[in-house]
């Protein structure tokens, strides 16, 4: 428990910073008085969410293959399939991002934005996309920190990079009087920012990341994708689930998707513990496997869950005790002030759930059965949400979208805690879980470390 607090308290320091000042970010648009800007945040957001959750797919991966190498001591390979990872996720993202910029306007428009709110909405997205290839190197290199177990240093690539943020952003948005593009730029520099540091700290002064090569990137690729592929596919069902809850939440007008940005936002800074934790336990559960500690594997998915109820109790209680200060914050009125009470009364304590999934698909990509994930994922997020949203958004209105979400996320988050456990309970030394590289990397010594 003592190693999964530490590393989750040290990423969760860092990760909490960056979405408090993601909420300022909202804050300061919101103060300008025009509520298209934060609806159109909240549709932008629910697009560009995709490209995020790819990204997180792909520092998955990474970890899991990374660290699986430094548990069974070959660094060499560690180093070389780090560097490839992130060679690989940056010409992923590239084309995703692309794809999202030209079909910009389009899926605004399927999202639900209409008139002036959706030309917004498409102008945020087109300036701000492609920042995503820097943010994929920031993020596989920070996984990389994790998994070589140096959390501080994966805490100070956010923490840094959203100090500049929280000072750039009120300059260009209220100062300069930028408003929304003010909120893009800023977004761009932070995540360039990001890469830099995560480099600085990964690279330069661990020397944790080889020089990526073709021959290396080719024998990284099979198991890299292994892990990648499915794991992208679970990343994907959040934003999926989130795209049609947002269509839901268009019938109720500008103000119901204000109300429902401000609860991503909140969602994000208010369970960024349990998001840290989900990447804190993958680079413990590869390390004990590639180690044969498989008591450890089985400590460590108890000592999570319990993690999980505790902080979730806590913050339930926090946000409920705070729900009139943020709706006179966000300036939320009528069927927004409606949604956010909803969040904090029952949609926030389905995070007891929702926090055992994560912790499940931890365990599952990380021990060689990504497509167990990928199904969770998607039966909670494809095929529960959306049906339940839309019933119960029949019945009680905006309010229903928060209701089904909860819903869907108690009955998954049980199957998934259950079933996580009986596997991990099950794992042994004649498990195989990751490939091999197809053929041996060549000139492996000239990049052993002294």
């Amino acid at each position: 428990m003592g190693h999964v607090v530490r590393m989750t308290a040290t990423g969760a320091f860092g990760v909490t910073f960056v979405f408090l000042v993601d909420a300022a970010n909202l804050l300061w648009i919101s103060q300008l008085g025009d509520p298209r800007l934060v609806a159109a945040i909240g549709f932008a957001y629910a697009i560009q969410f995709f490209s995020v959750s790819s990204v997180v797919g792909l520092m998955i991966a990474g970890t899991a293959i990374v660290s699986r190498r430094i548990g069974e001591g070959d660094r060499v390979g560690a180093r070389r399939q780090a560097g490839a990872a992130i060679a690989i996720s940056t010409v992923i993202q590239g084309g995703l991002a692309t794809l999202i910029f030209l079909m910009r306007h389009d899926l605004v428009a399927v999202a639900g934005a209409e008139g002036e709110t959706a030309r917004l909405a498409a102008r945020y997205l087109g300036q701000t996309v492609f920042s995503l290839m820097p943010m994929a190197v920031a993020l596989v290199a920070s996984g990389t920190l994790r998994a070589e177990g140096y959390a501080a240093k994966a805490m100070y690539v956010t923490l840094f990079s959203g100090c500049v943020l929280m000072v750039i952003d009120p300059i260009f948005i209220l100062w300069w009087g930028m408003g929304l593009d003010g909120a893009a730029l800023g977004l761009v520099l932070f995540r360039f920012t990001l890469m830099g540091l995560a480099l600085y700290f990964a690279a330069l002064q661990h020397d944790l990341i080889a020089r990526p090569d073709w021959a290396g990137a080719m024998d990284t690729f099979r198991p890299f994708m292994v892990v990648a592929l499915p794991a992208i596919a679970t990343q994907m069902a959040t934003p999926a689930g989130n795209y049609f809850l947002t269509i839901v939440m268009a019938r109720f007008g500008d103000d119901a998707v204000a109300a429902w940005a401000v609860v991503g936002r909140l969602t994000v800074l208010a369970f960024g513990g349990i998001f840290a934790l989900s990447a804190a336990i993958g680079g413990i559960f590869g390390q004990n496997f590639g180690a044969g500690r498989y008591d450890r594997l089985r400590s460590t998915y108890r000592d999570a869950l319990i993690f999980c109820a505790a902080y979730t109790l806590v913050t339930w209680a926090v946000l409920w005790m705070a729900t009139p200060l943020v709706i006179d914050a966000f300036g939320l009125s009528g069927q927004g002030a409606d949604v956010l009470r909803a969040f904090t009364s029952i949609g926030t304590g389905a995070f007891i759930f929702v926090g055992a999934l994560f912790v499940s698909n931890a365990a599952f990509n990380n021990l060689g059965k990504p497509g167990r994930s990928t199904l969770l994922g998607w039966a909670k997020d494809g095929v529960l949400s959306w049906p339940a949203a839309t019933l119960l958004a029949g019945s009680f209105g905006a309010t229903g979208v928060i209701y089904g979400q909860a819903a869907a996320g108690v009955i998954v988050g049980t199957l998934a805690a259950a079933w996580g456990w009986r596997y991990v309970a099950h794992l042994g030394p004649e498990a195989d879980i990751i490939p091999p590289p197809s053929r041996p990397w060549p000139n492996a010594d000239r990049f052993r470390r002294r």
